[in-house]
């Protein structure tokens, strides 16, 4: 015996019907905007997150620039053996760019000797900062950035939309309840 198939009706909650309760149609409209702030909502967010990184990162690669330093101590061995590292932390001095005399910690690999010119990366204020992400580097960072905030961004409207949906389901299965209550036991008589 072949399956009988119902044609599927499409809004069927928004078309008029004896039978739709204001449950269905309010559960219609927060499945729309639930959906609606989700797509959108994630994808905006993710969109401009992504625009903000890596036009921070554009300005970093503009403004920073490398500069020569001088070990002022040497890369000792033993730190290495104890971080199991190839390189270590090491004082360096180099010229900011108001002309003044700074020092600092940079990496270097280990073993380096005192007064070893070295490179080290500054801000326009001559404060020693980390090497800037390249563009590709910039652009995966980035997209790593928009893509995650996009997802924790529309997991909320989402989520908000699923309880509310739960509690309107849960509110139209009480209904049914007390409606079995009153007309089932006129459905449970014997007639005739």
């Amino acid at each position: 015996m072949a399956a009988f198939r119902v044609p599927k009706v499409w809004l069927w909650r928004w078309r008029r019907n004896p039978l739709r309760r204001r449950s269905d149609a309010l559960e219609a409209w927060v499945v729309l905007v639930a959906w609606a702030l989700t797509v959108f909502g994630g994808l905006f967010t993710g969109l401009a997150a992504a625009q903000s990184v890596e036009h921070s990162l554009a300005r970093q690669r503009a403004e920073w620039h490398s500069v020569p330093a001088l070990l002022i101590a040497d890369a000792t061995e033993s730190v290495l053996m104890e971080s199991g590292a190839d390189r270590v932390w090491v004082k360096v001095r180099w010229t900011a760019p108001d002309g003044s005399a700074r020092t600092g910690q940079a990496r270097v690999r280990a073993g380096t000797t005192e007064g070893t010119p070295v490179t080290v990366w500054t801000d326009p204020e001559g404060r020693l900062v980390t090497r800037p992400a390249t563009a590709s580097q910039a652009q995966l960072r980035a997209s790593m950035v928009g893509v995650l905030t996009g997802l924790g961004v529309a997991a909320v409207p989402w989520v908000c939309g699923r309880l509310v949906r739960g509690r309107l389901e849960r509110r139209r299965m009480d209904q049914w309840d007390e409606e079995w209550q009153r007309f089932g036991p006129i459905w449970g008589r014997k007639t005739g």
